[in-house]
């Protein structure tokens, strides 16, 4: 403020804080006439800051005021709950204090902010004490360590002296008399060597403190490496370790009996010589000693008990899994592996498959048969690679990654390590952790695995690594190629009820508190339970419905009215649980035109899908609807182009598509399903939509197709089938070249499904289409006659009979075309 005019303020007494200009400061405000004088001025307005002689005064006179105070701006007002208000300002100007009272009406005190004159900034000396102060806050502020990192900058910046004194005055550790005295001085000059004569004062209790400090850690070392050297000698230490070292000992015998390799004991040893010579509050010290901690906590030649017996091993698995074959059989050539080769690098294995159908509790039941201790890491959605490899020790809280935390878990080096999800890791800016899984998987590799946080080489070579995940496709591809795939596809309906029953009844029962012969299920109600209530790959579903029922059987137990044990049957299930989800007819619909049932593979294992095809007037036009992919959609496009080339033949306009739009719709079509195998199945229903024929509501297809007709190969047959096979189906077009593919069906499936193997579009149509033979059969070109003898023989020892064929079917037992009649 210059000039000779005052200004009337509404004055905010402050008790053991002073405000100087320039300097930003929150405020809690909680008398009431403080409060009434933050409303007068409001948000924007002006304040007059006035420190107390005396903090205890709770009402504040005139006399209780120093002379001098700081106009502040109000930058925010806050109102809290409990009638207090939170206020950033920010100090403007000095002012003196004039005229001074209360108002009556709200009892806010009122002063005439006086303007303060100020005077010696023209002095020859200020220039010099200008520059001195500068040198001496530099040095102090790299001598505390409590300095704000950022005040070097902010002295560069001050715009005048003034300023500048303000700003260290505000940043030194002053007392409240001499911060008033540095506000109340008018005279520049002597402002600035005030301000010079305390940095000095700091500096000289600084440089006697690290004096001071540096002798007594002097004399700590000193007195530890007596200690260390009169243990290493056999005797005891000089003193008693009251100064928080008496865990050097413990370290140190602790080290004395840990196996340990030769780089890392040496490590070890050097780190514990460090720690003894380090102040024991030291931060250096306690990462020191966690780093120590954890190097003697993890197993580095410790092994397990493991089982000598492939007939145990065998039981083991046998009465924790039912089916899964294939599995079990690869676990039990590694055990053979590893009873006449114990020293042999562990194997990576990848159960892949949709969610319920045992990927874990497996990886559980392989620790279990082998004898080794397991441990869980769970991947899905990590996206720091620290996560895997750990962090480096000059990061704050660093930690060892995942990997070094399970073996800590399990204890042993040939462990069973589960790494839950591997299709779910993420990437970012923080690093991609699949690709520090590559090490961890490689088994040329991971006898060196390097952890950030411990930085030295730890022997994963022995450890049995078994991955999970729900989609191989989401693997990375550099991952994939070091892990070798088991595919555990879903189950049957038989082996579902032999897991429910065996399983899942048992466990449900226990966990729901009943007794064991409390609740039972009869072999239809569990039937029930799998067509009304579930329609999945996996079992997870049916054993949520099965902990429903005996979770309403425990409450009447407890509310008295279940009387002995009780059997449930198809009625008492409907009563329990409502009526089912799903239809139980499956595909029991009527035939449909433009409506055809393809089959995919999702997150979920395999499913049946509908595709749905409606021919209209328009302009030529190609619509898909349903959320598909470009894959999905480049299949429709083939498809349409396919029936176009052979639209003479089959008795159509040439140019039907240029006044007709194509609408391709795919109902409930889930997120995750995507891939080159729909292209039949969309070729079909818009074949049905163009010759008005009905598709047959029991025939679901898969495979892709080629501008010439050719059905392409496809992946996911055992997935799909299985679908085809929940959803009552009985007719299933797969290509002719994934013949090899039905090995793999269970043999109870394949008796009651009809597999068509094809090769062409023209042997597709008349199995699909109702009334199509007379109109597809003479269309068919000689060339595409069907499979040869070849694929016949190989698909004949797994191609099922016709079940209820219709009477409309073209292809009988070994005709061409249908591989499996």
């Amino acid at each position: 403020m210059t000039g000779t005019d005052a200004r009337r303020a509404p004055v905010l007494p402050l008790r053991d804080v002073v405000v100087l200009p320039g300097t930003p400061m929150p405020l809690l405000v909680g008398r009431p006439a403080s409060v009434g004088a933050v409303r007068a001025a409001g948000a924007g307005g002006l304040l007059l800051l006035v420190t107390q002689r005396r903090g205890d005064v709770v009402e504040p006179t005139a006399d209780d005021l120093y002379d001098v105070g700081t106009l502040a701006r109000i930058d925010e007002v806050i109102a809290l709950p409990d009638g207090h208000v939170k206020v950033l300002l920010r100090g403007e100007e000095r002012a003196g204090v004039g005229r001074l009272g209360p108002d009556p009406a709200t009892g806010v005190l009122w002063a005439e902010a006086a303007p303060f004159v100020a005077h010696g900034a023209d002095h020859p000396d200020v220039p010099a004490l200008v520059r001195m102060l500068r040198e001496a806050a530099e040095q102090l502020l790299k001598l505390d360590a409590s300095a704000p990192a950022e005040m070097l900058a902010r002295l560069d910046t001050a715009p005048t002296p003034g300023a500048l004194g303000d700003l260290l005055a505000a940043t030194l550790s002053l007392s409240l008399d001499e911060r008033q005295q540095v506000l109340a001085e008018s005279d520049l000059k002597a402002r600035l060597e005030l301000l010079l004569r305390a940095i000095q004062k700091e500096l000289g209790f600084l440089e006697v403190q690290r004096k001071l400090r540096s002798r007594v850690d002097r004399d700590r070392e000193r007195r530890a490496e007596d200690a260390w050297f009169a243990q290493g000698e056999g005797g005891a230490p000089a003193e008693p370790a009251d100064d928080g070292r008496d865990d050097l000992a413990e370290l140190a015998g602790r080290l004395a009996g840990k196996a340990l390799p030769d780089t890392a004991r040496d490590r070890a040893e050097r780190e514990l010589r460090r720690l003894g010579r380090m102040n024991p509050m030291s931060a250096e010290a306690a990462v020191v000693r966690a780093w120590i901690d954890w190097v003697l906590a993890l197993p580095w030649t410790e092994r397990s008990a493991r089982t000598g017996s492939l007939h145990e091993a065998s039981a083991v698995l046998d009465a924790d899994h039912h089916g899964l074959n294939d599995v079990k059989e690869r676990v039990l050539e590694h055990l053979a592996v590893d009873i006449l080769a114990p020293e042999a690098h562990g194997p990576i294995l990848c159960l892949v498959g949709p969610p319920g159908v045992g990927k874990t509790s497996l990886a559980r039941s392989i620790a279990r048969a082998t004898g080794r201790p397991f441990a869980r890491i769970a991947l899905g959605g990590v996206r720091d690679e620290a996560e895997i490899r750990g962090h480096r020790r000059t990061y704050i809280g660093a930690l060892p990654g995942r990997i070094v935390h399970a073996m800590r878990r399990a204890g042993a080096v040939d462990a069973v390590l589960l790494l839950d999800e591997v299709d779910k890791l993420a990437s970012d800016l923080r690093g991609d952790p699949a690709s520090a899984l590559l090490e961890v998987l490689d088994p040329e590799q991971n006898a060196t695995f390097s952890d950030h946080y411990l930085d030295l080489d730890y022997d994963l070579s022995h450890v049995l690594f078994v991955c999970t995940a729900n989609r191989l496709d989401d693997i990375p591809l550099p991952l994939r190629d070091r892990l070798e795939i088991l595919e555990l596809t879903g189950y049957t309906e038989p082996e579902k009820r032999e897991i429910a029953s065996r399983y899942l009844v048992p466990r449900q029962r226990r966990e729901s508190g009943l007794a064991d012969d409390a609740v039972t299920f009869t072999p239809e109600a569990l039937e029930h339970l799998l067509r009304r209530h579930t329609r999945e790959a996996g079992v997870r579903a049916l054993e949520r419905e099965v902990a429903r029922v005996c979770r309403k059987l425990a409450r009447r137990q407890l509310e008295g009215t279940l009387d002995g044990p009780v059997e449930i049957d198809v009625a008492a299930l409907e009563a329990l649980l409502g009526p089912g989800r799903y239809d139980p007819r499956g595909a029991e619909t009527d035939h449909a035109v433009g409506l055809v049932k393809g089959l995919s593979v999702g997150h979920a294992g395999g499913e049946v899908l509908d595709v749905e095809v409606a021919w209209l007037p328009g302009k030529g036009r190609l619509r898909t609807t349903g959320r598909p992919g470009e894959v999905l959609k480049e299949s429709a496009e083939a498809g349409l182009t396919w029936l176009r080339s052979r639209a003479a033949r089959l008795g159509l306009p040439v140019d039907l598509h240029e006044a007709h739009d194509l609408h391709i719709h795919y109902p409930g079509l889930p997120g995750g399903v995507e891939g080159p195998s729909a292209g039949i199945a969309m070729a079909t229903a818009i074949a049905s939509a163009l010759l008005d024929l009905p598709v047959r509501r029991d025939v679901a297809m898969t495979g892709e197709i080629t501008l010439r007709g050719r059905v392409l190969p496809v992946g996911g047959i055992k997935e799909k089938v299985l679908a085809a096979h929940r959803g009552g189906l009985r007719t299933v077009v797969l290509p002719k070249d994934n013949a090899r593919d039905l090995r793999d069906i269970p043999s109870e499936i394949r008796a009651v499904l009809d597999i068509r193997l094809v090769s062409h579009m023209d042997e597709v149509l008349p199995i699909a289409l109702v009334g199509g033979s007379n109109v597809i059969s003479s269309a068919a070109p000689s060339a595409a006659s069907g499979p040869g003898p070849d694929v016949l023989a190989v698909a004949s020892d797994f191609v099922s009979p016709t079940v209820d064929a219709p009477a409309d079917r073209v292809n009988s037992r070994g005709a061409a075309g249908c591989g499996g009649g």
